[in-house]
């Protein structure tokens, strides 16, 4: 009798989230068995599309609280490879400090002693952000940012702009991660996300998801927040969600994969990104005055090393990517 193929296994934590639901869906179509952890099984409106993913392949879901160590380890065995999606998000909290900076750093540590109690796991992939890369006070125009490039953890906790203990979580919960992989001789990776939209999951809309949108929708408090995004990072990056976790895939399976890798299929600038809206979807009546931001983007996102290394973006235009994301909102009613 033919021995059966034994299946890979991969651990996503925070199944409940916007990326993580579609790294899930993605690992059981390329037939992995995959455990993901959630802090409220019992929820059933917060794991709804969990149950419509078990149609594809073996999925178990766990619970499991970031802040608990030792939640990960029944969650972790077993798995070869470990994706650390879940974070804390409150990016406009009251005190980034205790809610936000300590709890990103502790959670993304107790996941990690897990893998090492687990002896199965040969890699981790953590899911860390564009926002960890750009915020830097910069002059002038046409900078490239690469995986050298760091937010600047004094800069922002000095001058405090919008969304800054959230950048700062993320770059301290990178450095302590990378510390802690090598003390225990663990293989991290670390994968970050430009804006990240398309298609959801899950049943609530994203905060990604509103922004991309905002033009479209007209709501002015959200293209605000495109404002204060390009004010404070220098440009609007782009990434379809599909793209972002066929990227953590890619740098699990990849041998060679080694530290950080920006993932970013368009960069643009809001001024930009409204005359081509404008121009693709006149329906919507999308407005192009900003008063006062330049029209082109100070900066520009570098994914090379993620592309050198064989990966290759499904969505490569701005119109791929946004005619994807209006389908769905439509559909959604969340774009008439």
């Amino acid at each position: 009798m033919a021995m059966q193929k034994e299946t890979k296994r991969a651990c996503v934590t925070g199944g409940s989230g916007y990326i993580a639901s579609e790294l899930i869906k993605q690992l059981l179509l390329k037939g992995y068995g995959v455990k993901t952890t959630v802090r409220d099984p019992d929820n059933a409106a917060k794991i709804s599309h969990l149950e419509e993913l078990r149609g594809l392949g073996a999925l178990q879901v766990y619970r499991a609280e970031l802040a608990e160590e030792g939640s990960f380890d029944e969650a972790v065995a077993g798995c070869e490879y470990v994706f650390l999606v879940a974070a804390p998000v409150n990016a406009f909290s009251e005190n980034p400090e205790e809610e936000l900076i300590k709890p990103a750093s502790k959670g993304t540590l107790n996941v990690m002693k897990s893998c090492v109690k687990a002896k199965s796991v040969k890699r981790i992939v953590l899911t860390s952000s564009a926002a960890a890369v750009s915020l830097t006070p910069l002059e002038g125009i046409g900078h490239v940012l690469d995986e050298e490039s760091w937010s600047d953890i004094e800069y922002l906790q000095t001058e405090k702009p919008p969304s800054w203990g959230y950048a700062v979580s993320k770059v301290v919960a990178e450095k302590e991660a990378s510390k802690f992989a090598q003390e225990n001789n663990i293989s991290l990776v670390t994968v970050l996300p430009v804006l990240t939209v398309g298609p959801s999951l899950i049943a609530e809309a994203r905060v990604s998801l509103a922004l991309s949108l905002a033009l479209l929708s007209g709501n002015e408090e959200l293209i605000n927040g495109l404002k204060i995004m390009e004010t404070l990072s220098g440009s609007i990056s782009l990434v379809h969600v599909e793209d972002v976790c066929r990227a953590h895939i890619f740098v699990a399976e990849s041998p060679s994969a080694l530290g950080r890798y920006i993932c970013c299929s368009v960069n643009t600038g809001l001024v930009e990104l409204a005359i081509s809206l404008q121009q693709r979807y006149p329906q919507y009546k999308v407005s192009t005055d900003f008063g006062g931001l330049p029209a082109k983007a100070r900066l520009s996102l570098s994914s090379e090393k993620l592309l050198k290394g064989g990966f290759e973006f499904k969505f490569k235009k701005l119109e791929e990517i946004y005619d994807d994301v209006v389908e769905y909102a439509k559909a959604k009613g969340l774009l008439p």
